[in-house]
């Protein structure tokens, strides 16, 4: 199987990559558009700022090649962000993958959220053998309001969807390479998919 981790200069690929070799695949990190089209299996990462990682994409016309992908396509944390319509983060223009608009946490809250939280009204294949209220690792201070989209819910002040599906597109507010036993299992069934 051919995998590809989005390589756009966002942060925490490195991680994403040996998470997915601990499960026994190999992924090439790779910004180039044949590459990815290729690729059975694409992983859109991002840690960063919406705005300057959407004019990072455009550069390189990949914010065109990621909505029209047939595959498998998983976002992580700002990856998934990007995915959406748009992000209060920069007032940033998204993807318009998913139809959502990404939020900042209310000002009385501590952003950003950096920890484990759970996960519940788990939905689809992804969250096949994972149970409701399992712990996952967060880093954010912007999140995607309930949607229409979703298909995992945490509450950090807010009930918000911290996972997303819509056609071949999945999106996970947490970090799948950072949770544990839970997010390896959610990596394998996006693998699996």
């Amino acid at each position: 199987m051919k995998i590809a981790i989005i390589d756009y200069g966002a942060g925490n690929i490195q991680s994403i990559k040996f998470a997915v070799q601990r499960l026994g695949f190999e992924a090439v990190l790779s910004s180039n558009a044949e590459e990815i089209q290729n690729a059975d299996k694409v992983i859109f990462p991002g840690v960063g700022e919406a705005g300057s990682a959407m004019r990072m994409l455009r550069s390189t016309g990949l914010d065109k090649l990621i909505p029209d992908l047939k595959q498998p396509v998983l976002g992580i944390c700002l990856g998934m962000q990007l995915m959406c319509k748009s992000s209060e983060e920069g007032n940033t223009t998204g993807l318009g993958i998913f139809d959502a608009e990404v939020k900042k946490f209310n000002a009385d809250l501590k952003v950003p959220q950096i920890g484990w939280n759970t996960i519940t009204e788990l939905r689809g294949k992804l969250f096949e053998n994972v149970s409701a209220e399992e712990y996952v690792y967060l880093v954010h201070s912007f999140y995607v309001p309930e949607c229409s989209d979703e298909i995992a819910r945490t509450n950090y002040g807010v009930d918000y969807s911290t996972a997303l599906n819509r056609d071949n597109f999945y999106g996970v507010q947490f970090h799948p390479e950072k949770s544990s036993k839970t997010g390896e299992q959610i990596l394998k069934n996006f693998l699996n998919l």
